[in-house]
């Protein structure tokens, strides 16, 4: 069993910064990627950032060069250093993991999401 466990939302101003966390627990042999998703209310859920196993990046337009995805592999965890909050980036933040399971399975998991809000 994997137990993913986020942390870091909250309200903040426009042009502040906030670093999102996600450690993924459990019987993982190996990651193959690990991501984070937003959902904005009545909107569907967009992938923000990605980072694979060999360390590739990949980002949405509306984010690129204001956010960026990190990882700590000895630890199964991931980070979103997002800068320059703008009010268009609140959503709901959801980690996501594909990895393989210790006994040879597959595994796409996700968080519960964390609430990011920028307002004045």
């Amino acid at each position: 069993q994997v137990q993913m466990v986020e942390s870091g939302g909250g309200l903040v101003q426009p042009g502040e910064s906030l670093r999102l966390s996600c450690a993924a627990a459990g019987n993982i042999l190996s990651i193959n990627a690990m991501g984070w998703y937003r959902q904005a209310p009545g909107k569907q859920r967009d992938l923000v950032a990605i980072i694979h196993s060999d360390g590739t990046t990949s980002y949405a337009n509306s984010v690129r060069g204001r956010f960026t995805i990190s990882r700590d592999s000895a630890q199964n965890t991931v980070y979103l250093q997002m800068n320059s909050l703008k009010p268009e980036d609140t959503a709901v933040y959801y980690c996501n993991v594909d990895a393989v399971l210790d006994w040879g399975g597959h595994l796409d998991a996700w968080g519960r999401g964390t609430l990011v809000t920028v307002s004045s």
